[in-house]
C-alpha cells in the first residue's frame, strides 16, 4: 500500500486542473499526490470523440490553468487537437499521471484515511478528488420491444461519424447538443431522419452572458446541494441556435417528434398508432456521473445524487467532486480544481493553520 496526501481519480479537464493546483500548492506527484487515469493516454473523454466533431464545432473549450491552447486548426478533429494539448500540458507541469488504471472502490481505511483500490494496487490517502466525469456511464433508456428491433442501436459513445449512415433510415433520440449535431450530420447522407425527444427542445438566440451563466450554475448548484442527480447543461441553458441549425430547421430536419411508446422489429410506434420504419436508432441520451467506485463510502442521498457544497461532499469532507454538477464544464472544471485544492489544504493543515491558507 502506498501513502499519499491526495489521490486524484481521472485526468480529463477537471483532473488535470486539480493536479496542476496541487503542484502549485507544494504537493509533489508520487509522494504528495497521485493522479490515476483509466484511459490509455492523455486526452480525457475528448480522445474518444468522433472525427467529424472538429475543433471549430466545439462549444466553449476553456484553456487549462497555466497554459493556453493556441493556434488550433478549426478543421481538425477535436479529439486530435485536445489530446495533443493535454499531452503537452501533462509534460510541461510534470504531472506524472498513472495510467491505465481502473479504480474499483474507495473505502474507509485505517487511521482516518481513505483506501483507494485499483487495478494497479492500493493507495492510502488523506483526501480524494474525484474527477471521473460521465463518459464511462452512457445512459441507455429502456422501451417495450427494444430487444426485438432488427436494425442497429448505438449510443453517442459509439457514434462513428455520418458516413456510416449513408442511405439508411435513422431515428435520433435526444435533445442535447450531441443529438442535434448527430442529426444535422446524418441528415446530409441518410435516406430519412426522425428526431425524437422526451421534452420539446429549448433553443436560445442572442448573447449568453455572465448573468445568464450565473443563473444556470445556481440552478445546478441547488440541485447538488440537495443531493439530487445533476441536470445536463442543455436542460438549464437551452441549445444555442446556430446558422447550421437555422438551415436545418428550414429544411424540416429539426422537426421534433415526441417520444414513441414502443420499439417494433422494424422501427418505432407511438400510442396514437403512428409508426416510423428505421434501420438505425441512435441514442443521444446523455450520461450519468461515473461514481460507482465511491459506493462503499455511502455518500448518496435519498434523491440519488451526492450532496455537494462547492466541491466538498457534505457527508465526507475528505471527498471532493470536480467536473460534477455545476463544475461539469471546461471553465467550471478549472475553477473547481482550484477550489478543491484550497479546501483540501485547509482540511489537511488542521483548524489551527486554516486561517493562514488564503
Amino acid at each position: 500500500m502506498r501513502e499519499v496526501d491526495v489521490v486524484v481519480i481521472g485526468a480529463g479537464q477537471a483532473g488535470l486542473s486539480s493536479a496542476y493546483h496541487l503542484r502549485r500548492a507544494g504537493y509533489e506527484p508520487g509522494t504528495g499526490f497521485v493522479a490515476l487515469d483509466h484511459s490509455p493516454g492523455p486526452g480525457g473523454a475528448w480522445q474518444f470523440r468522433w472525427s467529424s466533431l472538429t475543433y471549430g464545432k466545439v462549444h466553449g473549450m476553456y484553456d487549462l490553468p497555466g497554459m493556453r491552447l493556441t493556434g488550433a486548426d478549426d478543421g481538425r478533429p477535436s479529439s486530435e487537437v485536445i489530446t495533443e494539448y493535454f499531452t503537452r500540458y501533462e509534460s510541461a507541469f510534470d504531472l506524472r499521471i498513472v495510467r491505465p488504471v481502473d479504480v474499483t472502490a474507495v473505502r474507509e481505511g485505517d487511521g482516518g484515511r481513505l483506501r483507494v483500490e485499483s487495478s494497479a494496487g492500493v493507495w492510502s490517502t488523506r483526501a480524494l478528488i474525484n474527477a471521473t466525469g460521465t463518459w464511462d456511464r452512457p445512459f441507455w433508456p429502456r422501451y417495450p420491444g427494444q430487444a426485438t428491433f432488427r436494425g442497429r442501436q448505438l449510443h453517442t459513445t459509439q457514434y462513428p461519424g455520418p458516413e456510416a449512415f449513408a442511405g439508411q433510415r435513422v431515428i435520433v433520440v435526444g435533445g442535447g447538443a450531441s443529438g442535434v449535431q448527430h442529426l444535422l450530420e446524418i441528415a446530409e447522407v441518410a435516406a430519412e431522419t426522425t428526431w425524437v425527444t422526451r421534452r420539446p427542445p429549448v433553443f436560445r438566440s442572442g448573447p449568453f452572458g455572465e448573468e445568464q451563466g450565473r443563473a444556470a450554475v445556481a440552478m445546478v448548484e441547488e440541485r447538488v446541494r440537495q443531493g439530487l442527480p445533476p441536470l445536463s447543461v442543455v436542460s438549464v441553458t437551452g441549445l444555442p441556435m446556430t446558422e447550421a441549425m437555422q438551415r436545418a430547421r428550414a429544411k424540416g430536419v429539426l422537426d421534433r417528434q415526441p417520444m414513441f411508446a414502443r420499439i417494433t422489429p422494424d422501427g418505432v410506434a407511438w400510442a396514437d398508432g403512428r409508426s416510423v420504419a428505421a434501420d438505425v436508432i441512435l441514442w443521444a441520451t446523455g450520461f450519468r456521473a461515473a461514481i460507482d467506485h465511491l459506493a462503499p463510502l455511502k455518500l448518496r442521498e435519498p434523491g440519488g445524487g451526492i450532496a455537494v457544497e462547492g466541491t466538498r461532499s457534505l457527508r465526507d469532507p475528505r471527498v471532493h467532486l470536480v467536473g460534477y454538477g455545476p463544475s461539469a464544464s471546461t471553465v467550471g472544471a478549472n475553477r473547481a480544481g482550484r477550489a478543491a485544492v484550497h479546501e483540501i489544504r485547509e482540511l489537511l493543515a488542521g483548524p489551527e493553520r486554516a486561517t493562514a491558507l488564503v
